[in-house]
């Protein structure tokens, strides 16, 4: 799925861009905000109360299908070539997207995946809905002779405000290798070309692994080439297909934000990070020693980032109903057949204790940083079994009493 995922080593040798006076950083889930239609708010709308979204979502993902015609080695989806067993039916669909408007206006922003969502016959319905309900959407195809010039054409005619394809490496050999079908990279790119042609805003997303890392600088000289919106750095969960994939280490995740903070003060697009929240805190520490106060800092793409994270603005909808505080965190906490999402993500003991930083252990729970970044919790459950936990990417050692910073 491309809801969010996903090196040899960051060097000294990764180029480090001149500072200008002004920086565009980002992190956490996508916050873009596209060219929404007539009536329907951009991505964002929601807003937290310092730093918490207690009565919506900022994003809901729904994975509509399973099938996909990809083979990608880090899937957390587990994606096959046909629909799996027990998929919402169109009905169904409908109905959830009556549950989204719920949560009262602003509503959340959908974001159709899988599996490939253009694989489900009834998609185009299902967005048309969103859109006769006021309810924003995106969508996170997969990148395979399904997706066409004139399937764009009418994508956007349909409502969808953005769109998000994905690029493991630099060159077709690296990149293929990934997603486990030869021609997937030129598709992607070729399909990149048509999103900018139509006007229609595009992430990329690029998995961080210990295989990418290295070739990241390379990736991002082809985004500048490829005129996107944003390039998102997707920091992979091992779970899934991902679980026999390896991470970078904390050092390395700590160059790698550096060099991120860095690069986004001169790249022609926004840069973020997913499951990788302790980028807030970098780059809030770099903007202070440069002078940059606390009020301007929630102004920018970072500040407005604080607080996301995994069923804190997140949630997830499997594509058998099932509802998850994200696609990396997969502990069921309801199914949206039988019960309310709304009343799930308001009320349920796991997103309401996802929302309470006093809740959280170890490193994450005496961090000054609690607020704002929060750690993925998806990395401490894949690590501990508890998402409560540290994120055991994160070398930081937070003060031993913990005053908040925003």
């Amino acid at each position: 799925m491309q809801q969010g995922l996903a090196v040899p080593t960051v060097t000294d040798t990764v180029p480090r861009p001149a500072v200008p006076s002004t920086a565009t950083v980002s992190a956490g889930h996508p916050s873009h905000p596209g060219h929404p239609a007539q009536g329907i708010g951009p991505v964002g709308s929601v807003q937290p109360d310092n730093y918490v979204f207690s009565r919506s979502p900022m994003l809901v993902y729904w994975e509509t299908t399973v099938a996909c015609g990809l083979a990608c080695k880090h899937c957390r989806a587990f994606a096959m070539p046909t629909a799996g067993t027990g998929e919402l039916t169109t009905e169904e669909g409908l109905r959830l997207l009556d549950q989204i408007t719920g949560f009262e206006k602003p509503y959340p922003h959908i974001v159709f995946t899988g599996g490939d969502p253009l694989r489900r016959a009834d998609l185009f319905t299902l967005i048309e809905g969103a859109r006769q309900r006021g309810i924003g959407a995106s969508l996170a195809p997969a990148s395979t002779p399904d997706l066409t010039y004139d399937g764009l054409v009418s994508l956007k005619e349909a409502g969808i405000q953005t769109i998000s394809l994905s690029l493991d490496g630099s060159t077709a050999d690296l990149h293929d290798t990934f997603r486990g079908v030869p021609g997937t990279f030129d598709h992607t790119v070729r399909a990149a070309g048509w999103a900018h042609e139509l006007g229609i805003p595009l992430q990329v997303n690029t998995l961080v692994t210990d295989t990418t890392l290295a070739d990241l600088p390379a990736i991002y000289d082809l985004m500048v080439e490829m005129k996107i919106m944003r390039w998102s750095l997707f920091f992979l969960i091992t779970m899934g297909r991902g679980k026999g994939m390896q991470e970078i280490t904390p050092g390395e995740s700590e160059k790698l934000m550096h060099w991120v903070y860095n690069l986004s003060k001169t790249a022609p697009f926004a840069i973020k990070t997913t499951e990788a929240t302790h980028y807030r805190r970098v780059a809030t520490k770099l903007l202070h020693r440069e002078g940059v106060d606390d009020a301007t800092i929630a102004s920018m793409p970072v500040g407005r980032g604080f607080g996301v994270r995994d069923g804190n603005g997140i949630i997830f909808v499997s594509h058998k109903g099932e509802v998850n505080p994200s696609g990396f965190l997969p502990v069921d906490v309801g199914n949206v057949r039988t019960e309310s999402i709304v009343d799930l993500y308001r009320n349920h003991p796991v997103f309401t204790s996802l929302r309470d930083v006093d809740s959280f252990k170890g490193r994450c729970g005496s961090c000054q940083f609690a607020a704002t970044c929060g750690g993925s919790r998806a990395r401490a459950y894949a690590w501990t079994g508890d998402y409560l936990e540290s994120d055991p990417l994160c070398p930081y050692v937070p003060h031993e009493n913990r005053v908040r910073e925003s």
